[in-house]
Parts: structure tokens; sequence; C-alpha cells
């Protein structure tokens, strides 16, 4: 096979129709009818000699051929951004505004304090935090990017899921002298417990012992704040609910020996259109990259309890650790 036969245009429309499974929403995303984007990839198949797809009523699936096309065709995509971004550093610095939509927690206490090195390669593109319990209407403009808890099933919303936030008890020192320690979730009822009002709302997608709890328990403070959470926790106000990187964040929230309360799953979410700005595309990479499970374990789809943090960290990069 001569590399002269492949179009980069084909293998555009391949990596979103691999992305979408679906030549449909593909052909709907890139403004293009069914039958084109059917041709392009009988195209791309022809040119390389193998099939990439298995088609269905379903959809479409990725062969294992068509899987090795996709990591080189991804190789190819950052490839092209890095030559852009190069290249705009040495003439035009990118520059514009990108407003990100995301939740009371994830938003304050994990994107804001890392802003900062961000801003330190790429000084010209604004971020305008929109915090808010609600998930951003991309289409009505509320927001250029999303971090949301439900995978919207809008084809024309570009999702990954970017991790799990597990949520465990907090307490201060100060209460569990006090009081004691609960030695299983069912003795929160003893306890004062503090809940934010989204996880409410979030509540049936949580585990089924925590549906039960919360007909148990009776919380001493619900709110819509999580920096009201976290404070009176830490000044002893009782037992808070709240996702296990706290434990990372403030170090006054001590994390309570016990099995995690329930595992919620996250996603970045943006439109093409926004995909396709240089600042909107370094936006984008800039969250996958401080989302990264590899290096924020408390992401990982496994639950890792905060007392096994620094272990889980030594074993995934014993370098880092001899580097202190």
């Amino acid at each position: 096979m001569s590399t002269d036969r492949l179009d980069w245009d084909t293998l555009r429309v391949f990596r979103v129709v691999a992305e979408l499974s679906s030549m449909s929403a593909a052909a709907a995303r890139l403004g293009e009818s069914p039958p084109t984007i059917s041709r392009k990839i009988d195209e791309l198949e022809r040119s390389i000699g193998t099939q990439v797809f298995l088609r269905s009523t379903r959809g479409v699936e990725l062969t294992d051929a068509g899987k090795l096309v996709l990591r080189h065709v991804a190789a190819m995509a950052e490839a092209a951004d890095s030559l852009h971004r190069e290249t705009a550093q040495g003439g035009e610095t990118v520059q514009g505004a990108i407003t990100i939509g995301t939740g009371d927690g994830l938003g304050p206490y994990w994107i804001a304090p890392k802003l900062y090195e961000f801003y330190r390669d790429h000084p010209r593109v604004q971020i305008k935090l929109k915090v808010s319990d609600s998930a951003p209407d991309l289409h009505e403009g509320d927001a250029d990017i999303g971090i949301v808890f439900q995978e919207p099933r809008d084809r024309e919303i570009i999702a990954h899921r970017l991790g799990v936030q597990h949520y465990v008890g907090f307490a201060s020192e100060d209460y569990l002298r006090d009081h004691g320690k609960p030695e299983s979730i069912f003795d929160y009822h003893k306890h004062r417990c503090i809940l934010h009002t989204s996880y409410v709302n979030q509540v049936n997608r949580w585990a089924p012992k925590m549906s039960e709890l919360r007909k148990m328990v009776d919380f001493a403070l619900i709110t819509n704040s999580g920096t009201a959470i976290a404070e009176a926790c830490a000044k002893g106000g009782g037992i808070a609910i709240l996702p296990s990187y706290m434990s990372y964040i403030d170090r006054r929230l001590v994390p309570l020996d016990l099995p995690e309360l329930a595992p919620v799953r996250f996603w970045i979410t943006y439109t093409e259109r926004v995909r396709r700005l240089p600042h909107g595309k370094l936006v984008i990479d800039w969250l996958m990259k401080i989302f990264d499970s590899q290096d924020a374990v408390w992401f990982a789809d496994e639950f890792v309890h905060p007392r096994d943090y620094a272990a889980k960290v030594k074993l995934l990069f014993p370098e880092k650790q001899r580097e202190k």
C-alpha cells in the first residue's frame, strides 16, 4: 500500500465514526450525508486493504485492524496539533476565552488550583469557570466545555469519561475524639452528618447501601456549597460525605476507615466547534491531563482508599519517590 493513497480528510472521518460508533451520527456532526461517510470509509478500507469496521443495525464496531488504525490516526492528529502549537508559539500566540461549566466540587477544588499551570504555558487564553449544580447546555451557550455527571445522549456533543469520584466519609480529629468513630456505614445514624444537595439528586445512581443509609440518617446539614461542607466538617460539625480526593486537598479532613459509599462517573463534554478552536483544543487537552488517573489515583475506576494514596503513587511511580 502506498501512503500517497491515504487522505487525511478520510482519516478524520474515520476517527469521528470510531468515536461515535455510528456513521449517521458522524454524518450529522461533520455536516455530510450518511452515504458520503460510508463511501469514505469504503475508500479507506480499499486503500489499506483491510476492514476497519464491523457494521450492524446497532452501528459500527472497530475491528482489530481498525483499532490499530485508530491509534495511528490519533498519533497523527496529536502531531498535527503539536505542529500547530509550536508554530503558533513561534508566531502568533494562541488566545481567546473558554467557559468551563462544572460542579461545586471539581471546579473550585480540582480545576481552579491548577489553573496557574495552564496560564504559565498559555497566558493569553482566558478561562471562565462557571459553577452550577446543573449540567451546562452547550448548545445554548451555557459553557463551551462541561464537566458533567451523566453521559449526554446528544450525538452532537462529544463526551469522554474523565474518571470516577469515590465518595467516603470524613470527620475532624476533634469530632472523632468527642464522638468516636463509626464502625460501619450503618453507624452513621448515630452521628451528625453533612451532605451536598447535588448528592441527594444523584442518589439513585449511588450504591444501594447508600440509598438505605439515606433513609436512616437525619442529616444535620444539607447545603449546595462544597466549601460550607468542608469547613463545617473541618471544624467538628459532623461527618461529611465527600469525594475521596478531598483527603489530598484538605489535610484537616480525616477519612474514615470504611469502604466507599458510592462511585459516581463524570465526563468532559464539548462540541466539534470548540474542539476546532486552537484555544479550545488547548483547554480540552489540559483538562484531560489533570484528570489522568495515572497521576490522580483518586479518579481511577478502582477505589483507592485515601490511606493508601501514598503507597499507590509509589507503586505507579517509584522514580518519583526516589527523586523526593
